[in-house]
């Protein structure tokens, strides 16, 4: 009965996300309550579910809560600080610098693509990366006749890996569905993000390739580049104190890999400190922590919301029952190679549903099987983050409908064009997960 109950909820969840009846926040607080408040009624029948009790389920709620609240408080404060320090100016003369390279050369405008977008990614949002990218680099594409599909699929596939860092979304989704550090399952990904990234430099070198010798090179006016404000505020540009915003953000980086603190301590640390040193102004402060509150609670608030999903879901006993049902159907000797089975199911599963049903749904299951072959619960969160890039191609990613209404292309035209990219950008990096240590290709202690 645990069990059946259990898929109800994921099922429920699943479609009410999926048909947009109901956002994700609403769908992680009220389903999980309504079939916990079922469990209890049906305990009067079933001798299973009697231990679920009324008064225990606000502390299963709130255990759940708690284990997420550094992912939370992480998330809250990198979102804000990369923010931030796009509204300083800090990535401007890197955009500029790409734009005056590249001039007229097909080769270098595809290298160009994916450096420029690797980049702005690097604030989590995709929206925000499309429209920056798009802005810079399609006139370039437009003027040399090159095609803005090559674009838009180097952009998506960048995006895609660049989306793994813990602040992006499915790192901290992973992470908080199996209540692990984001930074255990970022860290050890940096080098297969890596291989990726050099997959999709080589990508974008035998188009350029391909587009220079159907082209030729240009010599074109790249001036526009000059006008290029990656900041919505230029109010709020602090030019003048790039430097120090450099040396911050390196610092940064080098204490998140080194973990010299917690990622949600760092985070709030750096955050504190860019803002006290750029903007003197408190209401200046202010200001622009209210114009990017709000890309921030939508994050957060669905990661508290996880709380209750995954409490309920752990403190009734529903997912261990649904677990051992999963082994049992699973054979013995495909049990071992759950990393890798994780990590192929990652591209499909994330594309016919959304990051939200998959994380918070799907791998919990899968992970808690995995326990009984030895694969541990942050190896699982690795190998489940690994199918991102074929995700952005999927139809319940707005983002992506925004990238091809800005390349003036058809959705169906870009997904025609990039899926076999994107699935082969999506084995890359399992490979490299796999030979790097990220996650086991077979599991020796089941």
């Amino acid at each position: 009965m645990l069990t059946l109950l259990g898929l109800g909820m994921i099922l429920c969840f699943m479609y009410l996300i999926m048909t947009r009846r109901m956002s994700a926040l609403v769908a992680l607080t009220l389903i999980p309550v309504i079939f916990a408040l079922i469990a209890y009624v049906l305990g009067f029948f079933f001798d299973s579910l009697s231990h679920i009790e009324i008064q225990n389920l606000g502390e299963m709620m709130l255990e759940g809560v708690k284990k997420l609240a550094p992912t939370g408080i992480m998330l809250l404060f990198a979102i804000l600080y990369f923010a931030i320090m796009i509204d300083t100016g800090l990535f401007d003369p890197s955009v500029k610098w790409i734009l005056r390279l590249v001039k007229g050369d097909p080769l270098k405008v595809t290298l160009g693509t994916i450096t420029l977008t690797l980049i702005v990614s690097l604030d989590g949002d995709g929206s925000t990366t499309y429209m920056i990218c798009v802005a810079a680099m399609l006139p370039l594409y437009k003027r040399l006749g090159m095609s803005p599909l090559v674009m838009a699929c180097l952009m998506m596939l960048s995006s895609g890996i660049m989306n793994l860092t813990p602040w992006g979304g499915p790192t901290a989704r992973a992470a908080s569905a199996l209540h692990v550090d984001p930074s255990d399952v970022f860290v050890p990904m940096i080098v297969p993000m890596i291989c990726a990234i050099a997959w999709v430099y080589f990508m974008g070198y035998m188009y350029g390739r391909m587009e220079r010798k159907r082209l030729g090179i240009i010599t074109l006016d790249v001036s526009h580049g000059d006008n290029i404000q990656i900041s919505s505020n230029p109010e709020a540009n602090r030019a003048h104190l790039r430097w120090f915003n450099t040396l911050l953000t390196v610092v940064l980086m080098i204490c998140l890999v080194k973990s010299v603190l917690p990622m949600s301590v760092l985070f709030m640390i750096a955050l504190c400190i860019a803002l006290m040193v750029n903007y003197k102004d408190i209401n200046m402060q202010k200001d622009l922590i209210a114009h990017h509150a709000g890309s921030a609670l939508n994050v957060v608030g669905i990661i508290f919301a996880a709380g209750i999903f995954t409490g309920i879901l752990a403190g009734t006993g529903m997912i261990d029952s649904m677990s051992k049902e999963l082994v049992a159907i699973i054979p013995e000797s495909m049990g071992p190679f759950l990393a890798p089975i994780t990590a192929i199911l990652s591209m499909p599963l994330t594309f016919f549903m959304s990051n939200d049903a998959f994380y918070y749904g799907v791998l919990p299951v899968l992970s808690e099987a995995a326990l009984h072959y030895g694969i541990t619960p942050v190896e699982m969160a690795r190998a489940a983050i690994v199918g991102q890039p074929v995700h952005l191609l999927s139809p319940l990613v707005p983002s992506t409908y925004l990238l091809c209404g800005l390349a003036g292309i058809d959705f169906g035209q870009h997904q025609k064009f990039a899926i076999k990219w994107a699935i082969l950008t999506c084995l890359v990096m399992m490979l490299g997960g796999l030979i790097f240590g990220g996650f086991p290709f077979y599991s020796t202690l089941s």
